[in-house]
């Protein structure tokens, strides 16, 4: 057991790939950095992806984050001295009618006025990018330089290099609370103890804003659930990833396909949604193709913790020491499906794994990095990548360091601040690609 620092310069909350990336660049940089997390590095978001690096994203000020982001990840392997899996295939998103295509090319254009080289396929070079696909596309947009990455070794990669420059990884270590005085932080609370720092940075996903309340730190923030197959290994198709007709694919470099069901993900009811619900509704509505709320044990786990002396309420963070949702049945077959009939030579491929993560969301679908509005001095957010966290990570855990350390920023931070909320600055958008 790694022995518990009774200070250091910063703390991070979030052993993902946000808090792993932040403490490597701080750590690098020379500052003595402590990272706690409640399980295992990465454990329930970070390992749990599809492994895209995409530059997709919703909205055109998102755009400078992932291309900032991409340029890490071409060099990350020497950079951390660890395999993470990369390859650069690009990446394709069928288009099904006229409205789609036109769509890509407005989209395109925003793009490369950011700086992304992207381009609208016919239906020829779909197939040539994708051989033996079969289906009904018109199209396709092509981002030539996104790529994919291992989950499983990423975040890891991220903490080793964070140790080996000085930080302290402690697991297994809930954060409890954040502690201040004086209207400023002055450590974190964990159940072996307190770490006294005069930064604490909240990276810890869909849990943030639990820490974050009871300074009166509040932000809109929900989590979606999805399921993932991974199925066996097949000879090379294609290097690229892809959104197809209902699902999503990539082929890592054991040949085995990664699929999720692009058409449908679940959010679990909770207390939060009530705390939310004027920002997340409208999102969900709009979306109610594909976005199911389900009624269940979060609630009733939320419920039973408010009761005063309850089990619940005293051992939280023990009841949520790793989560490990299952997968939903009907999505795995589903995509299957999906997956068979776009790939007919594929058709007897069976399943290897299935498994399913949150994703933590927020309504305009971009994360917030950044000092917290109206919160204690020496309180950074790094949260709400809203599915983006995995391909930003590299980038999100750059622009949290330059922040603390008061360096340029590798891009303009203003889209990524916590007061956009307080403002009503919030871009609606589709939490679906489509």
């Amino acid at each position: 057991m790694v022995e518990l620092d009774s200070s250091t310069d910063v703390v991070i909350i979030g052993g993902g790939i946000i808090g792993c990336a932040t403490a490597y660049r701080l750590a690098r940089r020379g500052m003595a950095v402590t990272l706690v997390d409640k399980g295992p590095i990465g454990y329930e978001q970070s390992t749990r992806n599809w492994g895209w690096v995409h530059q997709q994203v919703r909205y055109p000020h998102l755009i400078p984050l992932a291309v900032a982001s991409v340029r890490i990840w071409q060099g990350l392997a020497e950079e951390l001295d660890a395999d993470v899996g990369w390859a650069q295939g690009g990446n394709i998103s069928l288009g099904f009618d006229d409205v789609d295509l036109a769509e890509f090319e407005m989209w395109g254009q925003d793009a490369r006025n950011a700086g992304l080289e992207t381009t609208v396929l016919t239906s020829d070079q779909v197939a040539e990018v994708v051989p033996g696909m079969t289906g009904r596309w018109t199209g396709a947009l092509h981002l030539p330089t996104d790529g994919q990455a291992d989950p499983s070794l990423v975040t890891t990669a991220f903490a080793d290099a964070a140790k080996r420059h000085g930080a302290h990884v402690i697991t297994d270590c809930a954060v409890t609370a954040i502690d201040t005085a004086g209207g400023a932080v002055t450590g974190v609370l964990t159940e072996r103890g307190p770490i006294h720092a005069s930064t604490v940075i909240c990276a810890a996903g869909a849990w943030s804003g639990r820490l974050t309340r009871p300074l009166g730190v509040r932000f809109p923030q929900r989590a979606v659930r999805s399921t993932v197959v991974r199925t066996e290994p097949v000879a090379p198709v294609t290097d690229a990833t892809g959104w197809a007709d209902g699902f999503t694919f990539r082929q890592d470099r054991a040949g085995r396909f990664v699929l999720a069901g692009g058409e449908e993900a679940i959010y679990d009811v909770d207390l939060g949604l009530f705390r939310d619900m004027r920002w997340f509704l409208p999102v969900a509505w709009k979306n109610r193709r594909w976005l199911r709320m389900r009624i269940g044990r979060p609630l009733f786990r939320d419920l039973a913790a408010l009761v005063p002396g309850s089990s619940a309420r005293r051992s939280f963070w023990q009841r949520h020491r790793q989560i490990d949702p299952p997968a939903n049945a009907k999505a795995v077959r589903a995509t299957l499906a999906a997956f068979h009939r776009a790939f007919p030579a594929l058709a007897g491929v069976g399943i290897e794994s299935a498994w399913a993560g949150n994703i933590d969301s927020t309504p305009d679908q971009a994360p917030i990095i950044g000092p917290a509005d109206g919160g204690p001095t020496g309180l950074l957010i790094a949260t709400g990548f809203s599915g983006h966290g995995f391909a930003l990570g590299p980038a999100g855990g750059q622009l949290a360091a330059d922040l603390v350390l008061g360096d340029e920023p590798l891009v303009d931070p203003h889209p990524f601040r916590h007061a956009r909320f307080a403002e009503r600055d919030v871009p609606a958008v589709n939490a679906h690609r489509r």
